[in-house]
């Protein structure tokens, strides 16, 4: 029961863009083609909870015993550089359309708040073993990853309509940010 609260809270109740609002800058970045934003989640997803597992293990047998956790965000930075290269490269080889496609923002997951976020709350949220903490990882990757989705597809669906000139980009976008966000303020209370 646990596992499935972990889950619920961190898709929908507490949405790591739309509640924490971290990782905005990929959720307005890449959420023009819902296939860049698949692509985008795919990639998150990876660095999230590879990340997430290397970060936990460095926080408890590293860190903690040696009364370092000062180092935390620098070494928690570094494993997250390391592997969105790792991804970087992994992309090229295998789909270098879609590794075309993410462009700058693949560079750009270094620096995505959203997975050192998780990664933080991951190791440092009392009672949350290693398990734990990938749930979490993993949950809060599908939440990123359905919001960006969700985003993306009202946004194709917003060039398809006449929006007044004054709206037409990124206004639009923030109006329409702010009532997805709302909508996901609804599951509030459910976890």
């Amino acid at each position: 029961m646990e596992y499935v609260l972990i889950i619920i809270s961190a898709i929908f109740v507490n949405n790591i863009v739309l509640a924490k609002f971290l990782g905005v800058c990929p959720f307005f970045g890449v959420s023009t083609k819902v296939e860049t934003s698949i692509g985008m989640t795919g990639a998150v997803t990876f660095v999230m909870v590879i990340a997430t597992i290397v970060t936990y293990l460095i926080q408890h047998y590293v860190l903690i015993p040696y009364k370092i956790e000062y180092m935390q965000t620098i070494s928690f930075i570094l494993v997250i550089a390391s592997l969105v290269q790792l991804v970087e490269i992994i992309l090229k080889k295998v789909s270098p359309a879609l590794y075309q496609a993410l462009g700058i923002f693949l560079p750009l997951i270094t620096t995505n708040c959203a997975v050192l976020g998780v990664a933080i709350l991951a190791a440092t949220t009392d009672g949350y073993g290693l398990i734990e903490s990938v749930v979490f990882a993993i949950a809060n990757a599908v939440g990123f990853g359905l919001a960006l989705i969700i985003f993306a597809g009202l946004r194709e669906h917003l060039d398809l309509i006449d929006v007044p000139n004054g709206m037409k980009g990124v206004p639009i976008a923030f109006v329409v940010a702010g009532l997805l966000a709302l909508a996901f303020m609804g599951f509030t209370g459910i976890a």
